[in-house]
């Protein structure tokens, strides 16, 4: 399957980012400033093109395992919540670095995640000094400090002496003095200009170029796997639903005799379908109740996000058809642009039935999972009403 890795990291960075925004109240953008402000340095470091392109992955990628150690502590104690939970950066760093082992990256990135929270003295969470961490953990650990501790989005000269003074003040304390000397002589007032004039993505964008690759099956399998743990770490009610919805794509692909390239392709849409829950409030996703209203529109939106997220990823017009119309009807009741059966293709209304499928055989906190039979005759009554492909479903009762 042919990607450009690093656009597609920038399209799901948008859901990285909104999660970072509500889990630890950074400025939304903060992936893309951390990864602009280290590929100016890894430039002036004399970085090789491949080895920036897959630094650049890992910068935006640093807080990945976000989701997954909240998890963990909910799962310790399930009387706090994400905003409460205490935020322990040696556990997160470990995470992390154990996802990016599914990137399909061509350099070598090792400990570049794992030691983004150490300082140069040796005073961070995991004890290691400077001489016991590589360059590209060090710059991207500069960068996260000085885009957390900086508003770069709106920094005047003045304040940009004081970011130059503050990083200096941190040479060989908290920066390595060779990180500190990458950032006087890259990271100029005319470069936090230019973030200022141009979105984030536009800066990454014209300093790397597009890199188109063909991906084998296991790598797709891969990246799939580290964005839907993400997504279904974010709440949970559905710890394993992408993957679940991935599976059972995969498994029906097989059964309709799709080809080896669009069975991958299939698998991606179900492992990406709820990518934009990334951007829903964990006060909705989490409700053990029943969502009023309001709070039902609030979450129908991730349908939109989801389309709005994979929509910048250039090499995938099919995929995204298919992940974002996982909620529409044949009836034309369904969200988010109410698609009547004239409007969904095959694979739109089989990934609709899957997704629903999935979800009423999964346990929940206000219900146990359904057995086979219970769910296939509950969308059966769907179908009845317009609402499903009828003979889809009948396929599942067998196929999947």
């Amino acid at each position: 399957m042919k990607l450009d890795l690093t656009d597609m990291l920038y399209a799901l960075s948008y859901a990285l980012d909104k999660v970072e925004t509500e889990l630890l109240g950074i400025d939304n953008g903060h992936g893309k400033r951390v990864a602009y402000l280290s590929l100016l340095m890894g430039k002036e470091a004399g970085f090789s093109e491949d080895e920036l392109r897959d630094f650049i992955g890992c910068c935006i990628l640093h807080d990945n395992a976000l989701t997954e150690f909240l998890h963990e502590e909910l799962e310790k104690n399930a009387a706090i919540d994400f905003n409460s939970a205490v935020f322990n950066e040696s556990r997160h760093s470990v995470i992390g670095e154990q996802n990016i082992s599914l990137m399909p990256f061509s350099t070598d990135v090792k400990d570049i995640i794992l030691y983004h929270h150490e300082n140069a003295d040796g005073s961070g969470s995991m004890g290691k000094n400077s001489s016991q961490t590589n360059l590209k953990s060090q710059i991207l650990h500069l960068a996260d400090i000085c885009e957390m501790k900086f508003r770069f989005n709106s920094m005047t000269e003045s304040e940009y002496r004081e970011l130059s003074d503050y990083v200096m003040s941190q040479s060989g304390k908290a920066f390595s003095n060779d990180a500190v000397k990458l950032f006087r002589q890259s990271v100029t007032f005319e470069n936090i200009k230019h973030l200022h004039e141009n979105s984030e993505l536009q800066c990454l964008k014209s300093e790397l170029k597009t890199n188109v690759l063909d991906y084998s099956d296991k790598e797709i399998h891969n990246i799939s796997m580290l964005f839907a743990k993400i997504v279904d770490y974010k709440s949970r009610f559905t710890r394993a639903h992408s993957m679940g919805v991935a599976a059972r794509a995969e498994k029906m692909a097989k059964f309709y005799g799709f080809s080896p390239e669009k069975t991958t392709r299939f698998y991606f849409a179900g492992a990406m379908h709820d990518i934009g829950k990334l951007a829903v409030s964990n006060d909705i996703l989490e409700k053990p109740d029943k969502l009023d209203l309001d709070e039902f529109d609030k979450m129908k939106n991730h349908a939109s996000a989801t389309r709005y997220i994979l929509s910048q990823i250039k090499e995938i017009p099919d995929i995204i058809e298919w992940a974002s119309n996982h909620h529409e009807k044949l009836n034309g009741k369904g969200y988010p642009k109410g698609l009547t059966a004239e409007d969904l293709s095959f694979e739109d209304r089989l990934m609709a039935c899957i997704d629903i499928y999935q979800a009423l055989t999964e346990k929940r906190p206000y219900k146990d999972g359904f057995p086979h039979e219970k769910a296939i005759g509950i969308m059966r009554d769907m179908a009845a009403r317009g609402e499903l492909d009828g003979k889809i479903v009948e396929d599942m009762e067998e196929g999947v």
